[in-house]
């Protein structure tokens, strides 16, 4: 009877007051992402059309936000180990607030050099912020509810993620055109800082006590399962950067109706489907999914009309929506708890590393073999990332990936409970 109501309650979604508890800590996500979005379409045309720079210069800005994530990802994990995920989100949201204050300084000078030096500064400590910020706040929505919500707590905070950008950047927009960059700078500034009083109010969770597992043991573990999320995020990276020139090439309308297709499909999965993970598994989700997306970009690639193109990118959304937790759900059985926050931290960094290096790759195929090639491309990478899944769940029926055993208080197991998979 007692194994009967365990499994009942493993099966059942989050309560309502659970939802709360993940929604509490999503809120500085959904800060943090607000704030990547606000300077998101100024920036460039600032560098390029105001300050007379070369759209590589607006470029590399615009991509140093992620090397300052990349660069800290590590660091934060393990900080968020030792010290607490609040005490992370609370520095993510402080470097938040120096990037406010670069654009502040940005905003003081007349020279081009030293406009592009501070706004250089600010994305790097955007990046860091970032950094923070997103790995805290999963890792504290997790303790909070449980990792038998994990799936709930990262889609709600994927949701929060994109919500955010999506929000910020026409709202950046606006800002510039009302005072300029001294306005991006001030509300960069003030709503961190606003965030950063809130964060202080929340109760931290406990720190679970462990021995920590070295860098490159958890590198090793989040190797396959982060290599799957790469190749499965090119569908992203393909369609956001790349639709609008796409439809142009074809001298069709319609390209925003592609990314308001593909945002909504995503957005709606995460919010109503996040809970098909606990119940099927993360493998069969993102079997399922990685499916659906190669379908939605060999549309898009084969479209002789807007439509299909439209209709591709939401089938894509619908397909890459549950790849990140689906994947991440099965990767953290590989490390103890105590090592939770440094294995999100080393997972997400390939997501980092897919967005950064699509920009360029896709660049030299499209130089070759047009738009179209590219979502070939990405079906292709898509594909792999299906057979790369498919040998882990594999490996896990036969016993021979890793898994750590919890014990029943979620403490910390001691190192004769990682074994394999039974």
């Amino acid at each position: 009877m007692e194994s009967s109501s365990n499994a009942k309650a493993t099966t059942r979604g989050p309560s309502s007051n659970q939802t709360v508890q993940i929604l509490a800590t999503v809120f500085f996500n959904l800060i943090g992402y607000f704030l990547i979005g606000l300077p998101l379409a100024v920036f460039p045309g600032i560098v390029h059309n105001q300050l007379g720079l070369s759209a590589m210069l607006a470029g590399f800005l615009i991509s140093l936000q992620y090397v300052g994530t990349f660069a800290t990802r590590s660091t934060v994990g393990r900080l968020t180990d030792t010290l607490g995920p609040k005490w992370v989100v609370l520095g993510g949201l402080a470097s938040g607030v120096v990037s406010g204050l670069c654009i502040l300084e940005a905003s003081t000078h007349s020279s081009a050099t030293g406009i592009l030096v501070w706004l250089c500064l600010s994305r790097l400590f955007l990046g860091a912020a970032e950094s923070g910020i997103s790995t805290g706040c999963v890792t504290w929505g997790i303790g909070r509810v449980g990792a038998t919500h994990t799936a709930e707590v990262i889609s709600w905070n994927g949701v929060a993620s994109y919500g955010g950008i999506a929000s910020g950047a026409p709202i950046g927009v606006l800002l510039s055109h009302v005072h300029g960059l001294a306005a991006i700078g001030l509300a960069t500034t003030a709503l961190p800082l606003m965030a950063l009083g809130l964060c202080m109010l929340k109760k931290p969770v406990p720190v679970v006590r462990g021995t920590p597992i070295a860098l490159h043991t958890v590198l090793r573990r989040m190797l396959p399962f982060g290599g799957g999320l790469a190749l499965g995020s090119l569908g992203f990276a393909t369609i956001v950067a790349f639709i609008t020139l796409y439809f142009s090439s074809r001298h069709w309308q319609g390209a925003a109706y592609a990314l308001s297709a593909f945002g909504v499909a995503f957005a709606s999965v995460r919010i109503f489907f996040s809970g098909t993970i606990r119940k099927f598994g993360g493998y069969r989700c993102s079997l399922v999914s990685f499916v659906i997306e190669f379908f939605g970009l060999c549309m898009i690639w084969l479209a002789v009309a807007p439509w299909m193109a439209i209709c591709g990118a939401m089938l894509t959304g619908f397909g890459l929506s549950l790849i990140f937790p689906a994947l991440c759900v099965e990767a953290l059985k590989t490390v103890p708890v105590s090592n939770r926050g440094a294995a999100i931290a080393v997972y997400t960094a390939f997501l980092d590393v897919s967005l950064g290096a699509t920009g360029p790759l896709a660049g030299l195929v499209i130089g070759r073999f047009g738009y179209a090639s590219v979502y070939l491309l990405a079906a292709l990478a898509v594909a792999c990332a299906q057979l790369l899944t498919w040998r882990l769940s594999v490996l896990a029926k036969t016993r021979r990936l890793p898994l750590v055993i919890e014990s029943p208080a979620g403490s910390a197991p001691p190192a004769q409970a990682v074994r394999a998979r039974t």
